[in-house]
């Protein structure tokens, strides 16, 4: 496929420059539909607030979360934790916008829960791509997809880390909406201040 139409082309590349020209650092958290940045070779490990970030030398204010990371962010203990999966993978297949590392693998589970026993499974802040099972907006599904296909292995280990932890906020914005639900917040199309 010509890399005019492909994802990671010139189309990644402008993007790139017009977010680079904001008087703004973009803070990303790895989710579906995106080629993980460990698997770029243009990204390189840099420190950001006390944890790693994966960053492009030619656009240094758009930085990636490496996954199990915590990040002082204006005096909050903020984790990383990234992936989702992807509803609509076979479909973007030919397009080459899928991935098959969009969600998180084992090696990377056991990144985030070895970095959650050091803390004592205490953090201020969880910044993830999608949510815990049990916080699943499901009143936006799709109609007509059968959710018993959907793999939520993700979100069944979101639940599993929420049980054991102490934390203030979660931030997310995997699903489309706005939303909401105890210390959980959906972000689509939305910020807030830390």
């Amino acid at each position: 496929m010509p890399e005019s139409t492909s994802y990671g082309g010139w189309r990644d590349q402008h993007k790139k420059e017009f977010i680079s020209a904001l008087p703004i650092t973009l803070f990303c958290i790895h989710g579906n539909h995106e080629q993980h940045p460990s698997t770029i070779p243009t990204y390189i490990e840099k420190e950001w607030h006390q944890g790693i970030v994966y960053v492009e030398e030619r656009f240094p204010s758009i930085l990636f979360a490496r996954d199990g990371e915590v990040y002082d962010l204006n005096g909050k203990k903020s984790i990383a934790i990234g992936g989702a999966y992807s509803i609509d993978w076979m479909l973007r297949i030919p397009s080459r916008s899928w991935w098959s590392d969009e969600q998180p693998p084992q090696e990377i589970k056991e990144r985030v829960e070895c970095k959650l026993d050091q803390l004592d499974w205490k953090v201020d802040i969880v910044l993830s791509h999608t949510v815990p099972l049990k916080y699943e907006p499901v009143e936006v599904f799709l109609p007509g997809l059968d959710q018993r296909k959907v793999d939520k292995s993700t979100e069944e280990w979101l639940d599993s880390i929420e049980q054991r932890l102490q934390y203030d906020k979660w931030y997310a914005g995997h699903f489309h909406t706005a939303k909401k639900i105890l210390n959980l917040e959906l972000l689509f199309e939305n910020y807030t201040t830390l």
